[in-house]
């Protein structure tokens, strides 16, 4: 598990956002890092910048340049090369986006584009060269997003995404949340976010009113790759959050060099139930320009997942899974 560090000054979860390193160098000297990844990380930053929050930081081995969480976070040469078969749009979102902000690929359920940023640039991230300039509705053309869900009787689900969801402010939410129980045939509301994983702090008691305080039954589903991301005050958000009444599932992202293992996958897996969580799904990599070297192959993904479930109970093994353009599901991997 991540080192021991000294206690850090109470700050709002805005302050923390604000304070994220977003510079390669600051990166490197705040992580007591050799200054020869400096070069490279500049470079790969100018493709995809780097934004990583302090409390996130603090997990991470300080001087290992091998540190899993480190990977997810820090910009490096292979992200420039360009692999064959990878693209900007890996799940053609482009053709299942009618209006700003709403994605509609699956029956029953819509995702919302609520946030155009992550508090967080994960480094295989799929949506790296997402248009969220395109995507960034004002508050009339979320009325009208809301009137095309109404005009769908099939639409059971929303769920809220980005980016980030929870980048957005709590009073912005709550009107999204607002307005999505005047719709009669609206039964959840689905939340996918990394916020309570990188900013712990970030789930408050306007989250939780917005949130649990509703007739639709609420979902939050983290995103955690590795026991490492799990501390104390991760923890304690996902308490709060179970505590209201919300559901708090997990999906994750195979990668290699960070969680392509057994160890890792069994001791994730543990951490998530100790904290309340239930694993949900274990991700392929998408075919992402710029992501190529975290990619795991499927014969490895089965043989680890077949292991999974040598050592874990059923309740938890991840669905093993990827996310095919034009498919009217995910693809389970056997």
């Amino acid at each position: 598990m991540s080192q021991l560090l000294p206690h850090r000054p109470l700050i709002t979860w805005q302050e923390e956002l604000i304070q994220s390193i977003r510079c390669p160098r600051e990166l490197l000297e705040y992580l007591q890092l050799p200054m020869e990844l400096l070069p490279q990380a500049e470079s790969a930053s100018q493709l995809f910048e780097l934004r990583a929050p302090r409390p996130y930081l603090d997990r991470i081995t300080k001087g290992d340049p091998n540190d899993p969480l480190l990977k997810q976070i820090l910009p490096v040469h292979d992200e420039l090369t360009i692999t064959p078969g990878y693209s900007n749009d890996p799940l053609e979102e482009a053709n299942s986006n009618p209006t700003q902000g709403l994605v509609h690929k699956y029956h029953g359920r819509v995702l919302l584009i609520v946030a155009p940023n992550c508090a967080i640039n994960c480094r295989y991230c799929f949506r790296r060269a997402f248009p969220y300039q395109d995507n960034n509705p004002s508050r009339q053309q979320w009325l009208q997003v809301f009137e095309t869900i109404r005009a769908d009787d099939s639409i059971r689900e929303v769920i809220f995404s980005g980016g980030d969801p929870l980048a957005s402010p709590d009073r912005q939410l709550q009107w999204m949340v607002d307005q999505l129980v005047q719709i009669p045939h609206i039964q959840r509301l689905r939340v996918h976010t990394r916020l309570p994983v990188v900013i712990p702090q970030r789930i408050t008691a306007e989250t939780l009113s917005w949130l649990a305080e509703t007739r639709l039954q609420s979902v939050l589903v983290l995103h955690t790759n590795h026991p490492n991301e799990l501390d104390d005050e991760v923890t304690l958000s996902i308490q709060r959050l179970r505590h209201a009444g919300v559901t708090v599932l997990n999906q994750a992202v195979l990668m290699k060099g960070v969680n392509d293992d057994l160890d890792t996958q069994v001791a994730l897996s543990e951490a998530l139930f100790a904290a309340g969580v239930l694993p949900y799904y274990l991700h392929l990599l998408d075919k992402v320009q710029g992501a190529a070297h975290f990619a795991v192959n499927d014969a490895d993904a089965v043989a680890l997942h077949q292991q999974m479930q040598a050592r874990l109970p059923g309740f938890l093994v991840p669905k093993l899974a990827r996310e095919e353009p034009g498919a009217l599901n995910k693809t389970l991997i056997f």
